[in-house]
């Protein structure tokens, strides 16, 4: 243990219960804000991985059931999901009890509107699943600074105080109460910093995602469209 780390413990130890309530409190908002950065980096990261796997193998597929099936084999993967959501979908406007539905064009406007539908809550699930506890990371960057910074002042008013009280004012009286209020402060940065750097990787990935999801629910969408049509042609 080198002698920096012996003295910020023996500061901490000598802190007064506010300080060291700030710094249990900023090393909760520490301890979740890295468990969510590691959750979150492996599922975003196999999600973009995933979806584009699948969106390789599904321009490769000639039918829609056949993308369906690869889609099944990617669970991590939003595209495929939002894709399986659309093909479930499709079926049942397809076949009901196994009658063919889909001989006119109210039907086909009804079949088209239903899947564009269950695209859109399908994607705003993805999107709000891909999110979950990002919003945290914020609330730590934005907030860990100023509850340093509380847990710095308050230790500040009580070095002032017990300078009143021992009517000395040498470096030597006032340096070690205000090194240790300013730990709360570096402390709060500490955990804010990466916080920040979390939330701003993941909210750009998630944009990328979401663009990704749009472009496929178009595409795809143009695709029923034209397999609805040829089956009422049929």
């Amino acid at each position: 243990m080198t002698a920096e780390s012996v003295g910020l413990l023996y500061m901490l130890n000598d802190a007064g219960p506010v300080v060291k309530f700030v710094m249990l409190l900023l090393l909760f908002f520490s301890i979740i804000s890295w468990a969510i950065m590691f959750i979150k980096f492996r599922y975003i990261r196999s999600a973009y991985k995933e979806s584009a796997d699948f969106t390789e193998v599904f321009w490769q597929c000639r039918t829609l059931a056949d993308a369906f099936t690869k889609a099944k084999a990617l669970r991590s993967s939003p595209v495929a999901r939002i894709f399986i959501t659309a093909y479930m979908e499709v079926a049942r406007s397809d076949s009901k009890e196994g009658q063919p539905t889909l001989k006119s064009e109210a039907s086909y406007f009804q079949a088209m509107g239903s899947v564009k539908r269950t695209l859109r809550r399908s994607i705003n699930v993805e999107v709000r699943r891909l999110t979950q506890l990002v919003p945290f990371l914020a609330t730590a960057g934005n907030t860990a600074p100023f509850i340093g910074l509380f847990g710095t002042v308050w230790g500040i008013m009580n070095t002032f105080q017990g300078i009143g009280l021992s009517g000395s004012a040498s470096l030597a009286v006032v340096a070690p109460g205000i090194s240790e209020a300013l730990v709360a402060t570096a402390a709060g940065l500490a955990v804010a910093i990466p916080a920040v750097i979390a939330y701003n990787y993941f909210t750009d990935r998630i944009r990328v995602l979401d663009s990704e999801l749009q472009s496929f629910s178009s595409d795809l969408l143009n695709i029923i469209e034209r397999d609805i049509q040829k089956k009422m042609e049929a």
